[in-house]
Order: structure tokens, then sequence, then C-alpha cells
């Protein structure tokens, strides 16, 4: 009986102590976080390009008027037809959380619209959440979210 419990003990203490650290969850959200760096200074450059190939082809984008933009090339042209105007964005996460059996990325905070006149001061700005999917072994954002509250 003593020796039952003590092996018992022993499995358990080992099984605790080598569990496996949620490192990949980790590596998806900093993965998640440099990708939209990375997104952000695409969009202060106004490389269109760039920032549209962080996106699924089937994205969904609610802008901040409430209005509902499907799919890459729609986002494109819509880019394209408000390019006189010469505003950029930029998302500031607060939180990420990833599944990663399921390949699918959360992220929430706030956004700040900016003109080359208003330099560091923003114009318009509010909350916005993002749906990353993990397609081909990179993160891609498949649905976007804002809610102008500035």
């Amino acid at each position: 009986m003593k020796w039952h419990s003590l092996s018992l003990v022993s499995f358990l203490l080992i099984t605790w102590f080598t569990k496996p650290l949620p490192v990949q969850a980790q590596n998806d959200k900093d993965d998640i976080l440099r990708i939209r760096n990375r997104y952000n200074a695409a969009l202060k450059n106004y490389d269109d390009k760039l920032s549209l190939s962080f996106m699924t082809d089937g994205i969904l984008t609610t802008i901040s008027n409430g209005t509902l933009i499907q799919g890459k090339e729609n986002l494109r042209e819509y880019i394209k037809s408000k390019s006189a105007s010469k505003m950029y964005w930029v998302r500031t996460p607060a939180e990420i959380e990833v599944n990663v059996e399921l390949g699918l990325g959360w992220e929430a905070g706030t956004w700040k619209g900016y003109t080359p006149e208003s330099e560091q001061k923003s114009v318009t700005g509010g909350k916005y959440s993002a749906q990353w999917v993990k397609v081909g072994g990179v993160w891609k954002i498949n649905s976007e979210l804002f809610v102008k509250l500035e």
C-alpha cells in the first residue's frame, strides 16, 4: 500500500512538472502582434498592397460608420476610392488570445486615425476587434470591426 501511494505521488509530480508549457500560444500571440505592427507601418506608408496582404481573401470589414465591406477586392476598391483623403490608421492591441488547436485568434484594442497634417494628434478613433485565422502556417486577418468613439 505504501509503495502504491508513493508511485501515485511520483507519477502525479512527474506529470505536473513535465506538462508542456503553452509556448506555442505565446509564439502565436507574438506572431500576431508582429504582423499587426507591420500592418500599421504599411498603413502609415500608404502601402495598400502590403496592408491587404495581411488579410484573407474573404475578409469582412465593418468600418466605423457601420458599413460592411466583404472581400479583399471590395476593400481594395473602397480604399482606392478614398485615396485622396490621405488618412492612415494605427491599431493598438489591448488583448490578443489564441486557440492553437483551432487556428483562431482574437484581438481587441483601440484605433486612431491620422492625417499627415495632424502629425502626432489623432483626428478620429475608437475601439476595434479582429478575428485572425492561421492559413498555411501564417496568421491572417479574417474580420475586423471598428467603432468610432472619438
